[in-house]
C-alpha cells in the first residue's frame, strides 16, 4: 500500500496551489483584474505540478482524454493576458471542470465524512447524485 508522504516540496506545492486560488479569486472579486487573474493562474499551475511532480503533471495535462481541457485553459490563460479577463476565466472555467472531474468521486467521499456537512451529503437524494460517479479512477 502506497502512503502519501507529505515532504516540503509538496508542502510548498499546495501553499502555491492554495495562494493560486486566493490570488484568482481576488482578481475576480476586483471586477476580473487581469494582473492578479494571470498571477493566480501561473500560481495553481506550479503548485499542482511540485504537488504530483513535474512528470506527473506532464502526463495528466498531455494526456489524450485531457486535451479539451488543457487546451481550453491555456486558450483562456491566454485570454486573462492579453486583456479579456471575462472570456478567459468562462475558458478556464470549463477546462477546469473538463481537466478536474475524475476527481469528484474523491471529492464526494471526502466530503461526506467530515463531520457536520457530511450529514447534508449523505442525504438519499445527494447520495443517489454521488454514487453514479463512485467507482472511476482517480485521473493521476
Amino acid at each position: 500500500m502506497m502512503s502519501f508522504e507529505m515532504n516540503d516540496r509538496k508542502k510548498i506545492g499546495l501553499g502555491l496551489t492554495g495562494f493560486g486560488v486566493f490570488f484568482s479569486f481576488l482578481g475576480i472579486i476586483f471586477f476580473f483584474d487581469k494582473g492578479l487573474i494571470a498571477m493566480g493562474n501561473i500560481l495553481f499551475i506550479s503548485g499542482v505540478a511540485l504537488t504530483i511532480g513535474l512528470k506527473s503533471s506532464l502526463q495528466f495535462f498531455m494526456k489524450r482524454s485531457n486535451y479539451k481541457g488543457t487546451i481550453s485553459f491555456g486558450v483562456g490563460f491566454f485570454f486573462v493576458v492579453i486583456g479579456w479577463p471575462i472570456l478567459g476565466m468562462i475558458l478556464e472555467a470549463y477546462g477546469f471542470v473538463v481537466l478536474f472531474s475524475g476527481f469528484w468521486p474523491t471529492l464526494a467521499v471526502f466530503l461526506q465524512k467530515i463531520p457536520i456537512l457530511g450529514w447534508i451529503f449523505q442525504q438519499p437524494f445527494v447520495r443517489s447524485f454521488f454514487d453514479r460517479y463512485r467507482g472511476k479512477r482517480v485521473p493521476v
